[in-house]
């Protein structure tokens, strides 16, 4: 049941051309910087990425898109990476936005096992064409379709050997749903804590759903956008 693992490489090497990935976080908050690393290491290409948004241009998914890593980005909010803008406009980068509670709601349907559900957001918008409505109780819905992924990279406050996770602040964010919806899913920590130190009733994420679990030595924890008072 130890599910601590040293050597993040190997495990990043077995992600192949042309596989879909969940990367955690909410801005640069809680993104898995070291998996992130990692795959910028493995050379990956072709990947799908599905993420809340696409980093910043010189630092998360941002070095993927720089390296020519992403050929799809599944996202909701991408306004802050430039390079992501260029290949966008460019037609270099395929690109499907979603509003941001439909992402979420198809990731965690994936992880649930539903196939599929309806939802109002989007109606009469883009995000509708070619997609199925129907009426309940007067109003229109959208069916929008899970989401799951070959592999999860996700990012936790602390751990421990058997895969439990728990998250701290915004960081509980797009993590706890996309540790349920990959086949292998990969978690790196802050810390790792001994097995039954965690309290059972602050578990966000149960071990079951861990595959890998890493600690990381430091991290950068960039803010994207600092607002001060005077």
């Amino acid at each position: 049941m130890n599910k601590i693992i040293t050597d993040l490489d190997a495990i990043v090497a077995q992600v192949k051309d042309g596989d879909t990935l969940m990367l955690g976080g909410f801005g640069l908050s809680g993104i898995p910087e070291y998996s992130i690393a990692a795959l910028l290491r493995s050379g990956a290409k072709n990947l799908t990425c599905i993420s809340n948004n696409a980093g910043v241009d010189d630092f998360g998914i941002g070095l993927m898109l720089q390296q020519r890593q992403v050929k799809k980005m599944i996202s909701s909010y991408v306004g802050e990476n430039a390079e992501f803008e260029r290949q966008l406009l460019s037609g270099e980068l395929e690109v499907e936005l979603i509003p941001q509670g439909t992402l979420a709601e198809r990731i965690r349907a994936g992880g649930a096992g539903i196939p599929a559900f309806f939802t109002p957001a989007g109606v009469g918008t883009e995000v509708a064409i070619g997609k199925e409505t129907r009426e309940f109780d007067g109003k229109t819905y959208l069916m929008e379709t899970w989401l799951r992924a070959d592999f999860s990279f996700v990012k936790a406050w602390k751990g421990d050997a058997m895969g439990n996770l728990m998250y701290r602040g915004t960081a509980r964010n797009f993590n706890p749903m996309m540790a349920t919806a990959g086949k292998i899913v990969v978690a790196e920590v802050e810390e790792i804590v001994p097995v039954g130190e965690l309290d059972p009733n602050f578990v966000h994420t149960p071990g079951i759903y861990i595959n890998y679990l890493f600690k990381g030595d430091a991290y950068e924890k960039r803010i994207e956008q600092r607002t001060v008072s005077a």
